[in-house]
């Protein structure tokens, strides 16, 4: 089963980032947080991914076309007859990773519209954004999407806070502090989708057309669209603070989506 991701995004609210690499190239811990998200489903066995490539795609290519050599030691010999050796093996030598170019300009509907040769005769795959790092049980989400048949299963996650959220006691004393916790009020999407390849009937000539917007309230008004639950860990990484704090977490040995 494949994972499909979506990498082409411009990421403008990152743009201290963003304007030398792609937003899925921004690292946290020295990994690109696109690293993260596929150590998220390799641990549970998908390792078959389809990356959705735009702005500065290329960057992308690079990074996986020297991954080798820049994970292990290697020796080579020079001249007639040269020879490559590497020494060491990774973890990540299982994975195999289509790198789709899907237009620079091109909406989240066009992306998912231009990978669908790329998925062969599977009837389903999964879909996720490559900005957003989360503890969700991709297995037990797949055998809830499973369960229920639906054409669209997606993450329900409570929204992290955009700021740190106080206690107070008498006279204004601050009792508790809290930097950006997970609202346990309320839900929203949170990607990590597991999609039926049946959604590409309502994805015809999507070029300019966000998944997110019409074809998703198609789906949904279809009764299409199931949501399974994760009230654990869920951030997205959309701003220069944000990525500051996944940092943070990860240097510190607190990253609760490190489930690998």
């Amino acid at each position: 089963m494949k994972v499909v991701i979506l990498c082409g995004g411009k990421g403008t609210r990152l743009r201290e980032e963003t304007e030398y690499r792609p937003k899925p190239m921004v690292p946290i811990g020295g990994r690109p947080i696109l690293w993260h998200i596929m150590k998220t489903y390799a641990t549970h066995g998908f390792k078959d991914f389809i990356l959705c490539l735009g702005y500065k795609g290329n960057i992308i290519k690079e990074y996986f076309r020297n991954y080798q050599w820049m994970s292990t030691d290697v020796t080579l010999r020079l001249g007639e007859e040269p020879c490559l050796h590497f020494h060491d093996k990774h973890d990540e030598e299982s994975w195999t990773v289509t790198l789709a170019e899907t237009g620079e300009e091109t909406m989240t509907g066009g992306r998912i519209e231009r990978i669908r040769r790329h998925l062969g005769d599977d009837e389903e795959f999964f879909l996720t954004y490559g900005d957003g790092v989360s503890s969700v049980d991709i297995s037990a989400e797949l055998a809830f999407h499973r369960c229920h048949k639906s054409l669209l299963t997606l993450t329900a996650v409570h929204p992290p806070g955009r700021f740190g959220e106080l206690t107070l006691g008498e006279e204004n004393s601050v009792k508790t502090f809290n930097e950006k916790p997970q609202i346990e009020a309320g839900w929203i999407n949170g990607g990590y989708f597991i999609a039926s390849t049946k959604i590409f009937d309502y994805l015809q000539n999507a070029d300019n057309v966000m998944f997110e917007q019409e074809p998703m309230r198609q789906i949904a008004a279809a009764g299409g669209i199931k949501a399974f639950k994760h009230s654990g860990f869920w951030y997205p990484m959309d701003t220069y603070q944000e990525n500051l704090f996944l940092n943070r977490l990860w240097n510190e040995g607190k990253a609760p989506w490190k489930v690998w």
